[in-house]
């Protein structure tokens, strides 16, 4: 029998740089989607990973869905 509460959740990562600029000439906004575990990380969390549009290691901020 499952729980109703998973404790891993499914989360989206979004660059922070990317959503920043409101440029015409940028492509997009890049999000990662990865999992975490609700009850060791409470918070919202911030990884750097890579980000194609803007060829660099950017903040990837944890966002509401």
């Amino acid at each position: 029998m499952a729980k109703t509460k998973d404790v891993r959740i499914t989360i989206s990562l979004e660059c922070t740089s990317c959503s920043q600029d409101n440029e015409k000439n940028h492509p997009g906004v890049f999000r990662y989607t990865t999992q975490k575990n609700r009850r060791n990380t409470p918070t919202r969390i911030e990884l750097k990973k890579f980000c194609p549009y803007c060829y660099r290691r950017t903040i990837c901020r944890e966002i509401k869905k």
